[in-house]
């Protein structure tokens, strides 16, 4: 009985695992999908001219660095302009979908130097907005209610009106049962 139990907990424990991380490469996959593709392209472009730059014109110079560095120096430099890159890239439409000024915080990451506005981005950017289903204004994710039009947004508690999974057995705010009849769905009232 005891080692029926203890693979049972072991089979959850992997099925647990495997979907996390089937979570986390999707999570992953789509923020990369939110790079516009001339990001990709002008990072391409910029990896390249890095390996011509050491290869050819750094070559012809009296104190070029030894024909075995070039490669790699040209490799570094192109790998990391190119990161740089599509960090900008990346800023531009995240900036956007979280109700960012895009513009303004991509100078910011341009102009501040060592990578510092890239780091200052993710520190303050905002959570990802979600759209009223009924009069499709923008709100903030925790938001229990649209500011607009007072539509519920999701599940929330029916004691502390805090958002809640549909899985939630019990509320992580106020720990109320949310049994099926005490949290109120999505578009009611």
């Amino acid at each position: 009985m005891r080692r029926t139990m203890e693979k049972a907990n072991e089979s959850l424990e992997g099925e647990l695992h495997m979907v996390a991380k089937g979570e986390t490469q999707s999570r992953a996959r789509a923020e990369i999908g939110v790079i516009p593709v001339w990001a990709w392209v002008v990072s391409g472009v910029a990896f390249v001219t890095a390996q011509a730059l050491f290869d050819i014109f750094i070559g012809r110079d009296k104190g070029a660095p030894p024909v075995w560095a070039r490669p790699l120096l040209g490799l570094l430099v192109g790998i990391v302009t190119g990161c740089w890159i599509l960090f900008l890239g990346y800023i531009n439409r995240d900036a956007k979908r979280r109700g960012m000024s895009p513009t303004l915080w991509t100078v910011i990451a341009i102009v501040i130097p060592n990578a510092l506005g890239i780091i200052l981005y993710f520190v303050l950017r905002q959570p990802l907005l979600i759209l009223c289903p009924q009069c499709g204004r923008a709100g903030q994710v925790g938001f229990s209610f649209c500011s607009y039009c007072s539509c519920r947004l999701g599940p929330s508690c029916s004691r502390c009106h805090r958002t809640v999974r549909s899985s939630d057995l019990y509320c992580p705010s106020c720990g109320c049962s949310l049994q099926s009849s005490e949290v109120t769905t999505t578009g009611s009232r």
